[in-house]
C-alpha cells in the first residue's frame, strides 16, 4: 500500500525498436526460363487487425487527501441514481482484517477531474457505502448528487465499473486523480493471493513493468483500454524487494510457495462489486449473487 502521497518523480523510460533488414536464403536455385503465360492470381494475405483503443483520460477521475479514485457507475445504473466514487480500502483507514464496514456516514471530499487533469468541482460524500481489506481492498462512497447533475454542471461522465474480469495480456491505463498521470501496460497475470503485513487479497492483477506506480497512486481506477471500462482499483506495488511485508506483497501460489517481484505493481479486481448493489446504486450484500466479505 502506497497511501502518503510523496515528493517522488514518475521517470518513464522508452525503448525504441531496431529494424532487421530481409536477406535471400543461402544456396537458393535459379528459376528456369519458361514461357511467359498469364499469371495466376496470388492470394491475399490481410494482416492480423490491430486492437482498437478507446480514448483514456483523467475525465472522472478524483484526488482524495491521500489517494486517488473515480467516479463509477454500474452496467444497471442509471442517470438519476446517487453516484458513487471507487478507492482502496486503505484510503479510508487501515482496516484489520475482518472488519466490513457499511453505510457509515461521511463527510469526505473528493476534487473531480475533467480530461484535461483541470479540478471541476469539489464533491462530497454522503456516506462510506462499502469498505473492507479483506479479500480485497475497496472503498465505495455515495455522493448527495447523481450522475446526471454531475454532467449538467460539470461535463464529467462516470466511468463504467465492468462486471467480468480482465484478461491476462490485456491493455489497461491507471489513471491516477492525484498525480495526474496516466500510466499505459498490461495485465502479466493473476496471483492465487497476495499478501502484504497481515492482509491477503484474492482476485488481484498484477501489471507490467511499465506501470512504475508511486504513493498517491493508490485507488486510481485500472481502465481496459480497448472498452474504456474498469477493471480494477490500483492497491500496492512492491517497492524494495522484501517480502510480505507493508509496501512490499508478495505472491502465494495455490501450495504455500512465495514469490517476490520487486518494483511490480499490483490492483484489486472490482468485477464482483456490481452484484452487490440493487436498484438505485444501493448495497445489497444479501443479493444471491454477492461474493464480497460481509460483516
Amino acid at each position: 500500500m502506497r497511501k502518503p502521497l510523496g515528493a517522488a518523480i514518475l521517470a518513464l523510460a522508452f525503448a525504441g525498436a531496431v529494424a532487421t533488414p530481409a536477406v535471400a536464403a543461402p544456396g537458393a536455385r535459379p528459376a528456369t526460363a519458361q514461357p511467359v503465360t498469364k499469371a495466376a492470381a496470388q492470394p491475399v494475405i490481410k494482416a492480423a487487425a490491430e486492437p482498437t483503443f478507446q480514448a483514456v483520460s483523467l475525465a472522472g477521475t478524483v484526488v482524495l487527501s491521500n489517494c486517488s479514485g473515480s467516479v463509477v457507475r454500474f452496467p444497471a445504473s442509471v442517470d438519476t441514481d446517487p453516484a458513487l466514487v471507487l478507492s482502496n480500502g486503505h484510503c479510508s483507514s487501515l482496516l484489520d482484517p475482518g472488519v466490513v464496514i457499511t453505510d457509515r456516514p461521511a463527510n469526505r471530499p473528493f476534487n473531480l477531474l475533467d480530461s484535461s487533469g483541470t479540478q471541476v468541482a469539489t464533491l462530497k460524500a454522503a456516506k462510506l457505502a462499502y469498505g473492507t481489506m479483506t479479500d480485497t481492498d475497496v472503498a465505495i462512497y455515495e455522493l448527495p448528487t447523481t450522475y446526471a447533475a454531475i454532467k449538467s454542471s460539470y461535463g464529467v461522465s462516470a466511468l463504467t465499473l465492468r462486471d467480468t474480469p480482465p484478461t491476462a495480456g490485456s491493455a489497461i491505463t491507471v489513471a491516477s486523480g492525484a498525480w495526474k498521470k496516466l500510466l499505459d501496460c498490461t495485465v502479466d497475470g493473476f496471483p492465487h493471493r497476495l499478501k502484504e503485513g497481515k492482509w491477503t487479497w484474492k482476485d488481484s492483477v498484477r501489471y507490467s513493468p511499465a506501470c512504475q506506480t508511486i504513493g498517491g497512486t493508490s485507488g486510481s481506477p485500472v481502465i481496459d483500454r480497448t472498452t474504456g471500462e474498469v477493471v480494477a482499483v490500483h492497491n500496492t506495488g512492491n517497492e524494495n524487494g522484501a517480502s510480505c511485508t507493508l509496501n512490499n506483497p508478495c505472491e502465494v501460489d495455490q501450495n504455500g510457495n512465495i514469490t517476490v517481484r520487486k518494483g511490480i505493481n499490483y490492483a484489486a479486481q472490482t468485477y464482483r462489486i456490481p452484484a452487490c448493489f440493487t436498484t438505485g446504486n444501493q448495497l445489497d450484500l444479501s443479493a444471491a449473487d454477492c461474493t464480497l466479505p460481509k460483516p
